[in-house]
């Protein structure tokens, strides 16, 4: 497969996100309905109000088909208070280790810094091995960690920022 990276909201993006969320998270650590319809309802959200001057959506999508089968989004409706938000970051199966996930990632950190945002935070959990190393290559540092149900089954939260001053080097 060949895959393309493309920008901004697809007719179809919203439930094909809340599913690869879906179908990942519930094997591996239960998550089931209030997950999922969070996962849409939140992307819903956004990408009503996307505002492409402050607010960031990339989808690789598979060349041939078009079927969305990664995705990454920056919120930067609060960044300037509270950070501008990395979410929705997924890559479905037959994409893994094939560093499109790394790919997306650095367009939404580039994208973060043309746009100027000193602070971007993400919201995650303990165990997700490979996203944390990618995180962290990045520059992301954990920042807060609690157990919690705040995803519909308790897990160890985690909360990861970056600073201009944790930026990595590359």
């Amino acid at each position: 497969m060949r895959w393309t990276i493309t920008s901004g909201y697809t007719p179809g993006c919203i439930g094909r996100i809340a599913q690869l969320h879906a179908e990942y998270y519930h094997p591996l650590v239960g998550f089931g309905l209030p997950f999922e319809s969070r996962v849409a309802r939140e992307l819903t959200e956004f990408c009503e109000r996307y505002n492409p001057a402050q607010d960031g959506l990339w989808l690789v999508r598979d060349a041939a088909t078009q079927a969305v089968h990664g995705a990454i989004a920056i919120d930067g409706a609060q960044a300037a208070t509270r950070g501008a938000h990395l979410r929705w970051f997924i890559t479905s199966e037959a994409l893994r280790g094939q560093g499109l996930g790394r790919t997306l990632l650095h367009q939404a950190m580039d994208f973060c810094q043309r746009q100027g945002y000193p602070r971007v935070v993400l919201s995650t959990f303990e165990g997700l091995h490979a996203a944390r190393h990618l995180y962290e290559a990045a520059g992301f540092k954990l920042t807060h960690q609690a157990l919690g149900q705040h995803w519909g089954a308790e897990v160890n939260e985690q909360l990861f920022e970056y600073t201009a001053a944790s930026r990595a080097k590359p």
